[in-house]
């Protein structure tokens, strides 16, 4: 294995240079199996096929900012030929430029096709090199660029777990995995950019899905836009198989978020594996969320959650320290008892908190998560959230120790 940061390792042109004189521009590391190059640099670039040799199986290049496009693209079409049984291919950072189009999609014509388990290019490909991509046998992990309107190719990826898919126009592309041959496809991202039709994207994918097994198979679902969005969450039910579900979406234009106790709660009842729930980037100002109905049904529910992040509904959530009387409850009321579980992160970023109820939010929350939580916060009244949360722990901590000490025996 070799890894490089070629902006600050000491293997400057003058140096490679030297060696490849020395080695007659033969492979410097001829037995080398797994090549990794951090911002590979203009002066960088050009000794990349030094440094492989026909043992290497494991490429990852990520290239630095505004890379020469003709290096690039020269480097990247003889890649296959100086690694003939290619395995796994990570190519970041690529420029958008038609030449560097056509180089990623002759080399991917040109790879082993029997031996190709991981491609990840941040580039758009040619529509015959899509016809070859979507047929590999072995492909396990896919990072795949739609650039425009882009139809695919019938697919048949039988080995195929992870995909990642960056769009930038609508969601036609999504059409061509309809009724397709796929493996136990259990993790999925979808990021479209700025410029992306998203519609309704989670209505079309469900479609989609319970057309393949990925309904049985599923376990992680992203989805990240930085476009306002409200998404129809009711889509996403059917994958009950599910432990990462994070949708995120932008504030930045006024508070998107819609999600309230309902969809939480229906949410948890569909998928009690659930170890991450993430809906939205960071909570922003708005008040409205999640009050303490949601957070119960999520803490009883989803047994082994980690990592949660919503919008909260604070002012009803205090409201629990001053009622008089406890909620009845709903007809959603867990039915599994209540585990002890690792730590959880609880992310509320900008959430804000009614004046003087800091307290009451702190013992609310110690009560629905008795577990470890770790608040990550950027507005600064859940600091003192935070500090009543850890006295209260200790306190507990003081007084467990103590009701187990053994007590003088009295006469």
């Amino acid at each position: 294995m070799l890894k490089v940061d070629a902006s600050r390792d000491l293997l400057t042109s003058d140096v490679l240079s030297a060696l490849q004189l020395r080695t007659g521009k033969k492979p410097l590391l001829r037995r080398l199996g797994i090549f990794e190059c951090e911002r590979a640099t203009e002066a960088f670039i050009p000794f990349i096929p030094l440094l492989i040799s026909s043992k290497t199986v494991d490429i990852n290049i990520k290239f630095c900012a505004n890379p020469p496009i003709v290096s690039v693209a020269s480097t990247i079409v003889r890649l296959p030929k100086l690694c003939p049984n290619i395995r796994s291919l990570v190519l970041n950072y690529l420029p958008r430029n038609p030449v560097i189009t056509e180089a990623v999609s002759e080399m991917l014509i040109s790879c082993n096709r029997d031996t190709l388990q991981m491609f990840l290019a941040t580039s758009p490909l040619t529509e015959e090199a899509r016809g070859v991509l979507y047929q590999l046998p072995k492909l396990r992990q896919l990072r795949t660029v739609f650039q425009g309107a882009t139809l695919l190719p019938p697919v048949t990826l039988p080995s195929l777990t992870t995909i990642c898919v960056v769009y930038d126009h609508g969601n036609e592309w999504l059409q061509g995995f309809r009724g397709a041959t796929l493996g136990e496809l259990n993790a999925v991202v979808f990021s479209p950019s700025v410029s992306a039709r998203i519609g309704n994207f989670l209505e079309e994918f469900q479609s989609v899905a319970l057309t393949i097994p990925a309904q049985n198979t599923l376990s992680s679902l992203v989805f990240r836009t930085s476009q306002s969005w409200n998404p129809n969450y009711s889509s996403l039910l059917v994958f009950k198989q599910l432990t990462k579900l994070e949708i995120e979406f932008s504030c930045d234009t006024g508070c998107s978020s819609r999600v309230d106790d309902d969809i939480v709660i229906s949410l948890a009842q569909a998928m009690p594996k659930l170890e991450i729930l993430q809906l939205g980037k960071d909570p922003c100002w708005d008040p409205s969320g999640v009050t303490l109905k949601g957070l119960v049904a999520l803490a009883n529910r989803c047994l082994h959650l980690s990592k949660l992040r919503v919008h909260l509904h604070v002012e009803e959530l205090v409201e629990a320290t001053t009622s008089t009387e406890p909620p009845l409850p709903s007809k959603h009321a867990a039915v599994v008892p209540r585990m002890d579980c690792d730590s959880m992160v609880l992310q509320v970023g900008e959430t804000p908190i009614p004046e003087e109820e800091e307290l009451g939010v702190a013992l609310t929350l110690l009560h629905v998560f008795p577990q470890k939580l770790n608040i990550e916060y950027s507005n600064p009244q859940w600091e003192e959230v935070v500090e009543t949360m850890k006295l209260f722990k200790r306190i507990g901590g003081h007084v467990d120790h103590a009701s187990k000490a053994r007590l003088p025996h009295l006469q």
